[in-house]
């Protein structure tokens, strides 16, 4: 227990009163809570401090968050956002203060609270018992993502003659029934702009923006066609949106700080990388996509090449973060409850891990219905290739070997390694250890294990306390109404992931297609029909307009799941093609633009600003990345032999190192890459100014920006045209030209150097809004 008798003027190192907001939590944050913070108080404190304790200790009881709050008799003690200012955390670090008193907890558990004091001590707890099944089955009713997808007829509007395509209509309808209109079109120019990044991650060239200008002088409607199809064509497409789907695969390429400060690399996860980029690439079905990352092992395979790929394609639920093994006796179903997670929240949009110790207190999801697909996972050995450090442990045969993927032979004196780094610097913490003979294609992934079996629950959510076994299986609240038929039979020699792969995929799941089409508008609107994209649950927020999400899912599955053909259809809608301006009676009626008259300003990425920046400076190398990139910060070598800069390809081939991200993109919004994305937070701060400013790379890029332009033109004012060509796709105004003649003239005379004053205007380009922002 957390605190025992005796111990009373120690009660104090909990949670304070102002720390646990009483506002909904993301779904980040709860699953946070109830994966790392409520086991522990359970496992620890519950004992003493519960409604069910024999002798409350120091009047405190930490089984509900409005106890919490009230603290005890020392009152509450934690300060949100601040762990080293909280007497929670010194209790347990023993700083003066030693809880629990027999032992001090792991030290990955603390670090774990620390984590929590400092996001804020969320706590999602409310004041209700778990529901009964009667309850739970009403839920099921009455929770609008569980209900039946259905195909509702396009409304009838007024201007009918404004609708391109079926899903304007029912926009329209929504907007015409606020009594509004939607705003104009936007520009020719801001519209080619706008296709090239949200289709590609890049900005038009002044020629593709000149191109595109005179073909729609031509023929209108026709030339964005014409413009999206190429864009859809194009290698890069798979390279930006397969960007999307990592971040909901929480894809990194190291294990971030396992709760001990070790971090080991992942140096085989880059084959899972270059997976998901091809399959957006080829329009893999997005139920064929799920299929293959779920159960490819199972699938058969015309080829060795075909097999390969589709054990890479299991790598999805072998990415987690793993915990330190050491003190952790629930270190294996942890593994499964990130595998649940990233199922749950990255394809269904439920907070299932939710359910690991108790029924979900909000969403139709008992606990049994967790150990069913527990079971699944438990049967499932999963090869993430980390035997060589301890505190991890791994299958005897710790990645799969592959049969026909290259295998280039590296530099000479060269072994291939995982390197275990430090959690706070990034550089290496020890030697690196060999992993595996010279030149042989391996990949993370899963497996089936020899004997799989049903698990049990596991009572709070421990490994030392079990239950009845539960057979293994899928969610009642979604199980397709055949679910007892043979195709979804779970054969006792099997895992079961082949069946869970088709009971996500089923036309009769209403989550699956319904998440997906709303991720898609999401990232090319900047918002979601749904605005908690990983949380279709009791917390989360309802559609804004639920015709049009059924609308979407159902021609999404009816065209075959083709993720290349809905963003089609949308970029092709006169909804999307809107201008971000609008009238003052539009925007104060819909400031939050819930019915979508008028297009999103959006911020660049982190991904696709250094992006922009590296082909304004014209040192953008469009080839594909090739290997893994984790050896070494600045030269890193890869599994294909070369030496490779990486500085020079698209940003999706960086070495996302978790805990230590590429330092080119840390300041602006980075996931943790830890846990399921499907959203990144968009903050602005003082660091993001004075990144572009004093980064290293932001400054050698404007060198590289500068001599390039120089090359281009060696009159001043051709040059200063051929910058904003370059920069913003377009011609420089003639009050443009003068304020950037007379900065290039004074920075030159005040830096006593004609290129550095170049450099720095090129520099301002970069720095600006209209670099930086997309209308």
């Amino acid at each position: 227990m957390l605190f025992r008798h005796g111990y009373t003027g120690l009660l104090l190192v909990v949670v304070a009163r102002a720390s646990l907001a009483a506002a909904a939590p993301s779904a980040d944050e709860a699953a946070f809570f109830e994966n790392k913070i409520r086991p522990v108080l359970v496992k620890h404190c519950y004992e003493c401090h519960s409604a069910d304790a024999e002798e409350l200790g120091g009047k405190l009881k930490l089984d509900t968050r409005d106890a919490m709050q009230h603290g005890g008799e020392s009152g509450p003690p934690v300060v949100a956002g601040k762990p080293d200012a909280s007497l929670l955390i010194k209790a347990l670090r023993y700083d003066g203060l030693e809880m629990p008193p027999d032992a001090p907890l792991p030290e990955s558990v603390v670090n774990d609270f620390t984590t929590w004091v400092r996001r804020g001590a969320v706590d999602p707890r409310v004041e209700a018992k778990p529901k009964p099944v009667a309850a739970q089955s009403a839920a099921t009713s009455t929770l609008w993502s569980l209900k039946p997808v259905r195909n509702p007829r396009p409304p009838a509007v007024r201007d009918d003659a404004w609708a391109r395509d079926p899903l304007d209509r029912f926009v329209l309808a929504e907007v015409e029934a606020a009594g509004l209109r939607p705003t104009a079109d936007a520009d020719p120019r801001v519209l080619v702009r706008r296709l090239h990044f949200d289709l590609v991650g890049l900005p038009p060239t002044f020629e593709e923006s000149e191109a595109f200008l005179a073909d729609y002088a031509r023929r209108g409607p026709k030339a964005v066609a014409a413009c999206v199809d190429r864009l859809l064509a194009s290698p890069q497409f798979g390279e930006h949106w397969g960007r999307y789907w990592l971040d909901v695969a929480r894809y990194g390429e190291s294990n971030g700080n396992d709760g001990l400060s070790r971090n080991p690399t992942f140096p085989h996860a880059w084959r899972y990388r270059d997976y998901v980029i091809a399959a957006f690439n080829d329009d893999v079905p997005y139920d064929r996509f799920i299929t293959e990352q779920i159960a490819g092992d199972l699938l058969p395979s015309a080829s060795p090449a075909e097999r390969d790929r589709l054990l890479i394609a299991t790598g999805f639920l072998a990415l987690g973060s793993k915990p330190a093994k050491a003190m952790n006796t629930n270190f294996d179903m942890d593994v499964v409850a990130d595998q649940i997670d990233v199922v749950g929240r990255g394809i269904l949009g439920l907070s299932v891990a939710c359910a690991r110790c108790h029924d979900h207190k909000f969403d139709p999801i008992p606990t049994r219905d967790y150990y069913a697909l527990a079971g699944i996972f438990a049967a499932t050995e999963t090869l993430w290739g980390t035997a060589a450090h301890e505190g991890l442990t791994a299958p005897a045969t710790d990645l799969h070997v592959l049969k026909a993927a290259p295998a280039n032979p590296p530099p000479p004196g060269f072994v291939e390694t995982v390197l275990v780094l430090d959690s706070n610097t990034g550089e290496p913490k020890k030697p690196p250890k060999s992993k595996s003979p010279v030149g042989t294609p391996l990949a993370m992934g899963v497996r089936d294990r020899a004997k799989p079996a049903d698990a049990k629950i596991h009572i709070k959510g421990e490994s030392s306390s079990l239950g009845e076994v539960v057979p293994r299986g899928f969610l009642t609240a979604v199980a397709p109404a055949d679910d007892r038929s043979a195709e979804f039979a779970v054969d006792a020699k099997q895992s079961g992931r082949l069946q869970l792969a088709r009971r996500l995929t089923h036309a009769e799941n209403p989550l699956t297609a319904r998440v997906m089409v709303n991720r898609l508008w999401q990232q090319l609107f900047g918002d979601g029909l749904v605005r908690t994209p990983d949380d279709f649950g009791t917390y989360g927020e309802r559609p804004s307009n639920a015709a049009l999400l059924d609308h979407l899912a159902t021609r999404f599955m009816a065209e075959g799941w083709s993720i290349k053909r809905l963003v089609r259809a949308v970029a092709l809608s006169r909804t999307y093609q809107l201008a971000v301006a609008a009238d003052e009676r539009l925007t104060t009626a819909d400031p939050q633009n819930l019915l979508f008259a008028r297009h999103n300003r959006r911020r660049l990425t982190a991904e696709a600003l250094r992006d922009a920046v590296l082909q304004a400076s014209g040192r953008l190398d469009r080839s594909p990345g090739v290997g893994s990139l984790v050896a070494h910060r600045d030269i890193l070598v890869n599994i294909a032999g070369n030496l490779h800069r990486p500085s020079d390809n698209r940003s999706i081939y960086l070495c996302y190192l978790r805990s230590s991200p590429p330092p080119e993109l840390a300041a602006f919004d980075l996931p943790e890459f830890t846990s399921v994305t499907a959203r990144r937070e968009v903050s602005t701060v003082p660091g993001q100014a004075l990144h572009l400013f004093n980064n290293p790379f932001v400054v050698e890029q404007s060198r590289h920006f500068a001599q390039r332009i120089a090359e281009q033109a060696a009159e001043s004012s051709d040059r200063l045209i051929a910058a904003w060509r370059d920069a913003y796709g377009r011609d420089p105004a003639d009050d443009e030209l003068r304020s950037a003649a007379d900065f290039v003239r004074r920075a030159s005379v005040e830096l006593g150097d004609e290129n550095q004053a170049w450099a720095a205007l090129c520099q301002a380009l970069i720095a600006s809004n209209e670099f930086r922002y997309v209308d």
